[in-house]
């Protein structure tokens, strides 16, 4: 059964924790990446990608970034290194792309080369476009044999459609950096399956992280009191919209219960609803109490949770950072050990998290 603690409060360590804000003025900034010269990329929501240099100074918009839909919660979302970046200079954006029948989330590869990006090529698309601005999800994942996870929602007004193998809508796709297909995905040989689908029955998944053996975890979106954390498998069903913990927001029931046969449990789940967005597992050494446990930003309660896990199980829930009143939208473990977030907000900042003392 997955854990759950109503009373998650302040973490009795919150105050040795300082916070640094290293740039602002970003507007809703969406997701933070480090280059191996010790500057930063961050994505801005309206559609622009920034250039941080490491003494917070901020560039003028990177020439050549795909055109998004910025409505609701669309626009230019997340950014990843290649994991060849030192030699290839290849990145990839996800973004609410507009087209026919709407908008639908989709990711391009491009070569960044000085200020701006090159030889862009978009190599996935949500299948189909719908109307609408929300549950685009959008996190990107490199696994550890080089195959790219992407995060998708279920777009909010099709929610059944999560249950249905033959669109892309409420999946996690799994896809090689070319745009390709991996042979040893779970529905290659079914019929009717999109190829491409790594695990379905998703709300809106905007957290997503590698933990330190290499597993796949997500922050998932609920309804009222249905926030999940999980860990997504080959061909696993998550359950949404059959059952969930949550509820709707007019306040009816979701589904048939909270459990299904063939339908995965989470591992933790959020109530009231925190609004998990970015997520990172802490391995670094500068807060030695931390190593190993998983940072959670919440937009809706606007806190850092720290789920301290143990044999792959949430043993204790932690708040930091609530006094900020800043939704949390991205977290990141930097090369130098510290925590760096983003605040979702038209003046957004980026923020560093050291040890006080």
């Amino acid at each position: 059964m997955p854990t759950h603690f109503p009373q998650a409060t302040t973490a009795p360590d919150a105050a040795d924790v300082q916070v640094d804000t290293v740039a602002s003025g970003l507007q809703h900034p969406w997701s933070l990446a480090f280059l191996p010269d010790g500057r930063m990329l961050v994505t801005e929501r309206p559609g622009r990608l920034r250039i941080v240099s490491a003494d917070g100074r901020v560039s003028p918009p990177v020439q050549g970034v795909p055109p998004v839909q910025a409505q609701g919660q669309g626009g230019l979302l997340d950014v990843a290194l290649d994991p060849a970046f030192a030699t290839n200079r290849t990145l990839y954006l996800s973004f609410a792309e507009p087209g026919e029948g709407g908008a639908g989330t989709a990711v391009a590869r491009a070569v960044l080369d000085g200020a701006a990006l090159k030889d862009l090529r978009v190599i996935y698309r949500q299948t189909p476009k719908v109307g609408g601005g929300n549950h685009f999800g959008s996190r990107l994942v490199f696994g550890r044999d080089g195959t790219l996870f992407i995060t998708q929602g279920d777009r909010f007004s099709e929610r059944e459609r999560a249950q249905d193998l033959s669109v892309t809508i409420g999946k996690i796709v799994r896809i090689r950096t070319d745009g390709s297909i991996p042979p040893d995905n779970p529905f290659v040989q079914r019929k009717g399956a999109r190829p491409e689908i790594w695990s379905y029955g998703h709300r809106n998944v905007q957290g997503a992280a590698l933990d330190p053996n290499g597993q796949l975890w997500t922050a998932e979106h609920g309804a009222q009191g249905g926030d999940e954390i999980n860990r997504p498998g080959a061909g696993r069903n998550h359950g949404w919209p059959v059952i969930t913990y949550g509820r709707d927001y007019s306040g009816a029931k979701i589904g048939i219960g909270t459990a299904a046969a063939g339908m995965e449990q989470p591992v933790h789940y959020f109530d009231p609803s925190i609004a998990p967005s970015g997520m990172a597992f802490y391995t670094g050494d500068k807060f030695p109490g931390w190593k190993g446990d998983l940072l959670v930003g919440s937009l809706k309660f606007t806190h850092l949770a720290r789920l301290q896990l143990r044999d792959g199980r949430v043993v204790a829930e932690m708040r930091y950072l609530e006094d900020l009143q800043e939704r949390i939208r991205d977290v990141r473990q930097g090369p130098d050990g510290f925590v760096y977030l983003l605040t979702d907000s038209a003046d957004g900042r980026l923020l560093r998290l050291r040890p006080a003392r």
